[in-house]
């Protein structure tokens, strides 16, 4: 994986792709203008470079360099869709995240496109998408393909330039109107002409490609909702599109996107024909508008439904190196940890998720045992984590592996208290109609789903998923149950048997305890260095209390 990546962009996308490159490790860069040097994205980035403007190449580049900057993100908009960019980016030996230049060129004319997609055999909207411009072939093939006419511009795209025509008449007027706006808007006065669909859906498919010429879709997104040709909403899964017609649709994306040898994340957009008068209903033809060659604003809708973190998914290609230099052999994945198997640090969300839903078990044991009883409102069916002079908490130790997570539960009058690392946050959770959680830490909302097999959660929080087993903190014998550092219940420490700064090996015996009249040996849960030692000997310790800090 990158160690370093400058983003091209600001903004909304600027601090979500710093939100997964964060997740993996991986610092980066923002640049700004004198206008924005205050903005969120600024603050958001490790460093940051100022720039004259976000469209100067050589500028940005040049920061990229000067930052130590391994890889260039673009975002996007912008420079998102420029091959000049990605070009100069591999001039420069820094890594574009997105296409090859030549993928975006030739994406970037709509008409020549079109004339690619028809040879991969992508259906396409009857119309004309030839070179020659004349005003006078473009009416007659206006009139071939039959009226109403979409003139549309061959460069740009959000609608602009375009020109319905209803008859012949007027097609004289309207093209002159296309070509002066595209002219304006694009620089390029060259349009291609449709026949006009009435009433159509406007359906996209999310593609990724490798760069080993493998392609995939992850569904569609339905933005048939527009106005003035902007999409207003966006709906996923597309409604109406029974499976065979999402797979053909799949297909054929997947198809145009193998006929560029396309690399990353892209959009292919088709409209499809509705039936008749019954508005919004599938019919059976689909016809392929264009590729959006770049992460789209509409993406998050695809990772939703998906699970799937399109900007994890564009760093982990754009860095495929060992695959592309053909360096294979049997101890390739171990050379390569650090890119093929990404460990991202476990969140307070998803530790939060698994306390919640243990906590949640244990009140519903409770219950079921309470209404079982001779005595339902006997104080001991009471899982509110009541201590004597102290706050009433829960401790759930989680073990991912042989990592432990060690978490709390208090019970305030204010409400519930999670405690985590050193953090702590209000707490708030309910249980969905279809099983999942709805958790709140500080009035942040989100949704995970925690299933139970065993002493063992999986937990699924966003895209993240964990399997954490939950670590016993009762005692056995003379040892605090598997390495645990915190207090298994009140006592006193009788004697320390490691240092500050000592290498210990798992399973040595950091300190001795006593509580309850016996002695219990605290041994180290992983290989590590002693950090800190909490208490001296003879010193009185609550439960619960860390006792050593290790790394």
């Amino acid at each position: 994986m990158f160690e370093k990546i400058l983003i091209a962009n600001r903004g909304e996308i600027a601090c979500r792709v710093m939100r997964t490159a964060r997740r993996l490790g991986v610092r980066t860069v923002a640049v700004y203008s004198d206008h924005d040097r205050d903005a969120l994205h600024v603050k958001s980035a490790d460093e940051a470079m100022r720039i004259e403007g976000y469209l100067e190449i050589a500028a940005i580049v040049a920061a990229a360099r000067e930052s130590g900057a391994q890889a260039i993100h673009p975002g996007y908009g912008f420079l998102s869709e420029n091959e000049d960019f990605a070009a100069a980016c591999k001039d420069a030996g820094i890594v574009f995240i997105g296409p090859s230049p030549e993928a975006i060129a030739a994406m970037g004319d709509k008409a020549a496109a079109k004339r690619l997609m028809e040879k991969a055999g992508v259906p396409l909207v009857p119309g004309y998408h030839g070179e020659q411009q004349d005003a006078a072939l473009l009416e007659k093939e206006a009139v071939r393909i039959g009226f109403p006419v979409l003139i549309k511009p061959s460069a740009g795209g959000g609608g602009k330039g375009m020109r319905v025509v209803s008859d012949q008449q007027s097609f004289a007027s309207s093209l002159e109107g296309a070509k002066r706006e595209a002219k304006s808007s694009f620089g390029d006065e060259r349009v291609l002409i449709e026949r006009y669909l009435d009433r159509p859906r406007h359906i996209e498919v999310q593609v990724f490609g490798d760069t080993h010429g493998n392609v995939v879709h992850i569904f569609e997104r339905d933005c048939s909702v527009q106005r003035r040709h902007q999409k207003v909403l966006e709906e996923a899964p597309a409604p109406g599109l029974d499976s065979k017609k999402r797979k053909q649709m799949g297909d054929a994306a997947v198809a145009a996107a193998r006929a560029i040898n396309y690399i990353g994340a892209g959009t292919v957009e088709f409209i499809v024909e509705t039936e008749g008068d019954r508005a919004g209903a599938l019919s059976g033809r689909f016809y392929f508008m264009e590729m959006n060659t770049r992460l789209q604003v509409e993406h998050p809708v695809t990772e939703l439904v998906s699970g799937i973190d399109l900007v994890r998914e564009q760093l982990r290609i754009a860095a495929s190196r060992a695959f592309g230099a053909a360096e294979l052999d049997t101890g390739l994945i171990e050379r390569n940890r650090g890119e093929l198997l990404i460990e991202e640090e476990i969140s307070d969300e998803t530790l939060a998720a698994a306390a919640y839903a243990e906590l949640a078990e244990e009140q519903r044991d409770a219950r079921a045992r309470a209404a079982g009883s001779a005595d339902p409102h006997s104080p001991w069916f009471a899982v509110d984590g009541w201590r004597l002079n102290q706050d009433s908490h829960h401790d759930f130790a989680f073990l991912e592996g042989e990592t432990p997570h060690t978490t709390r539960i208090r019970f305030l009058e204010a409400g519930l208290r999670f405690a985590v690392g050193g953090r702590e946050y209000s707490l708030e959770g309910e249980e969905l109609a279809d099983g999942r959680l709805l958790l709140r830490l500080d009035g942040r909302a989100f949704k995970a789903r925690a299933v139970r097999e065993g002493s063992d959660w999986h937990v699924l929080c966003g895209s993240d998923y964990r399997r954490l087993a939950l670590a016993p903190l009762t005692v056995e014998d003379d040892s605090a149950g598997a390495g645990s550092l915190a207090a298994p219940m009140p006592g006193k420490v009788v004697k320390i048997l490691s240092q500050v700064g000592a290498r210990v090996a798992k399973g040595d015996a950091l300190l001795i305890l006593e509580a309850m009249k016996m002695e219990h040996t605290i041994t180290a849960p992983a290989d590590g260095v002693v950090k800190e030692i909490h208490y001296g000997a003879g010193e009185q310790v609550l439960e619960g209390a860390e006792l050593v800090t290790l790394e």
